[in-house]
């Protein structure tokens, strides 16, 4: 179990700072999706070496116990047949070759007993590596099917981040148009049509004081011609002089 979370520990780790770095540096979605999965595939990879050892130091245990296992039977079979050599020569009365084959067989015994011990505590661990590897299997699996479904999905993924993206300009652009109202430049504008009309009318009403002020001196100048008239009437001794209508 260890072993297994060790594993995908490492590669899960891996991958999210990956996939962390590849969203903060994101440009283009598909750019992205396609780097995920080259990045995803790398994973799978190194995944499946890791789970390739573990399941070759499992076969090595299973070859090691089947081979303990065979060790006990020749064993006792080494030991059967010491045995029954032990019995023949006890027949024919050749007592120290009996107890010779006697030894051999106790010796073979004393083998037969140290593997059977071998493979009775390699049992547990041989079960315990079982499981881990079907479990390291089992993810293995697992990741292979994300893998197959985000490249399923990569235009989808591609397309609804490009459609979020313009979403997001659009708001943006919205929120820009709500903070800086044109029509809040018009008031200024039209403040300053009405300093240009009001100063129009002020020469308006110069040029037509300047008009009554000619007008003006024209009556002054028939005024002046008059009392001259009168003047010249009264040095050339006519009484009456004509008075203008």
């Amino acid at each position: 179990m260890a072993q297994k979370q060790s594993i995908f520990g490492r590669i899960t780790q891996l991958l999210r700072a990956n996939i962390n770095n590849l969203i903060d540096q994101a440009e283009d979605p598909q750019v992205m999706i396609d780097q995920l999965i080259r990045d995803f595939s790398a994973n799978i990879n190194d995944a499946e070496a890791a789970i390739a050892q573990t399941i070759g130091n499992l076969r090595m245990m299973e070859d090691d116990a089947r081979q303990d296992e065979q060790d006990a039977r020749e064993w006792g079979q080494k030991a059967l047949a010491a045995s029954q050599r032990a019995d023949g020569y006890r027949a024919e009365g050749d007592a120290a070759s009996a107890d010779r084959f006697d030894q051999l067989a106790r010796v073979a015994i004393e083998r037969q007993l140290a593997e059977e011990a071998n493979v009775q505590r390699a049992a547990p661990q041989i079960a315990a590596q079982t499981e881990v590897v079907d479990r390291l299997k089992t993810g293995l699996e697992g990741m292979r099917g994300k893998l197959d479904e985000l490249i399923s999905k990569r235009d989808e993924l591609a397309a609804r981040a490009k459609s979020a993206e313009a979403q997001r300009r659009v708001n943006d652009a919205l929120s820009q148009i709500d903070v800086m109202d044109p029509t809040a430049e018009l008031g200024r504008f039209e403040e300053k049509v009405r300093r240009e009309e009001a100063r129009v009318r002020g020469q308006q009403e110069l040029q037509a004081s300047s008009l009554d002020r000619q007008f003006e001196q024209l009556e002054d100048l028939g005024r002046l011609t008059e009392v001259e008239a009168r003047l010249a009437a009264l040095k050339s001794g006519d009484d009456r002089p004509s008075i203008q209508q």
